[in-house]
């Protein structure tokens, strides 16, 4: 048994040897590294960093004015913009890309300055060294005095009515500081930077009235506002002597006031000009005839047919008394045939209920013609009663 004793430490040993180191840990934070520390105007770097977010768009540009300790004094001033490039971490946070050399419009120190676009801000700086561009000294600073933000930024307020119908979007931007360096700081500006989407921020200074001794904190508010009608995915960037100290996202909804206005205006404003045009013509049509009232314009349905005006009282219609002249009808004997009886002579009316004259109808020869024996009738004379 103690023979077989070392075996055990021996496979162990060989497992060892077989299975591969583990791989090195990348730093904290991201990481910029350049193919070449020197080039020309016009040549080309290869710039690749780890350390980044999976699948972040980045932006490389080659500033000047600028150093890794101090950032991109002038900002985004500062850098070649025409010729930056943009590329996409992979799925272990790394990226490769080459990159144009060009000038920036400053003089050096340059750096490869490689920033997020969207998301939470990350950068880092690759020193660079331009050949053939000037260089001279950084600007020095202000003041010995250094803000860095000590808790996370937020957006306080909300909305009003107004802001519902298109009132431009405020907020308050609120964050503690604390001055790092070995100065004091008087009275500081800040630059507060409203970016939508991809685009480039708009800055506005804010100033806030204080002075800040070393190793002390303060918690500062600042006002940001947009523009009338803003809705959308912003993001408020908060800079102070060239450095970015924090960035907060600000989602602004949509005015639907507006829209709610628009549509009621798209159906009121043709109804109400088409009543207004009624009333209009309603006023110019000519009066009825014999002054009677025009028709109102709230009546539906057919307009009745107006009666042919007249004047005075109704006329009495007199019916002619159609005479006829021809044979008359020959007797005939009873049970027998009727007689015929000759046609009427040649412009005489054959009309059925009349019958000759010679016709014996009625007592004392009464025509046979028909007539009206009512009271009103004017054929028939009206009795008189006893005056």
């Amino acid at each position: 048994m103690r023979r077989l004793a070392p075996l055990p430490l021996a496979v162990a040993l060989l497992l060892a040897l077989a299975v591969p180191p583990a791989p090195a840990r990348a730093a904290d934070g991201p990481a910029v590294r350049l193919s070449a520390a020197r080039a020309g105007a016009g040549g080309s770097v290869t710039v690749s960093g780890t350390g980044w977010r999976t699948r972040t768009l980045l932006m490389l540009l080659v500033c000047g004015r600028a150093t890794p300790a101090r950032g991109v004094t002038g900002g985004t001033n500062s850098c070649a913009n025409g010729d930056g490039r943009a590329v996409t971490t992979d799925a272990d946070g790394a990226f490769a890309r080459r990159l144009p050399v060009a000038e920036p419009p400053v003089p050096c120190p340059c750096v490869v300055h490689v920033a997020t676009v969207t998301g939470a801000r990350a950068e880092a700086d690759a020193v660079l060294e331009v050949a053939g561009h000037p260089v001279a000294p950084l600007p020095a600073e202000r003041s010995a005095g250094r803000l860095a933000v000590l808790s996370d930024t937020r957006l306080t307020g909300s909305g009003g009515l107004l802001t519902w119908f298109g009132a431009p979007p405020d907020r308050t931007l609120v964050f503690t500081v604390g001055n790092t360096g070995t100065g004091p700081v008087h009275n500081p500006v800040f630059q507060v930077g409203t970016a939508h989407g991809v685009f480039a921020p708009q800055w506005d200074e804010r100033q806030w009235r204080g002075t800040l001794a070393p190793g002390k904190k303060a918690r500062i508010e600042l006002p940001v506002e947009l523009s009338a009608g803003a809705h959308g995915d912003y993001t408020v960037t908060l800079r102070y002597a060239g450095r970015v100290l924090a960035e907060q996202p600000w989602g602004v909804p949509r005015p639907w006031g507006v829209t709610l206005f628009w549509v009621l205006l798209c159906l009121v404003v043709p109804a109400a000009l088409f009543r207004a045009a009624m009333a209009v013509v309603d006023r110019l049509r000519p009066p009825g005839p014999a002054g009677r009232p025009r028709r109102p314009a709230s009546h539906s349905g057919p307009r009745p047919r107006r009666a042919a005006p007249h004047s005075g009282p109704r006329p009495r219609v007199r019916l002619p008394r159609l005479r006829t002249t021809g044979a008359r009808g020959a007797p005939h004997a009873p049970g027998g045939p009727p007689a015929p009886v000759s046609a009427p002579a040649a412009g005489t009316a054959s009309l059925p209920w009349f019958t000759p004259d010679s016709a014996p109808h009625g007592p004392a020869g009464r025509s046979s013609a028909p007539h009206d024996d009512s009271p009103t009738s004017p054929a028939t004379p009206t009795p008189k009663g006893p005056t």
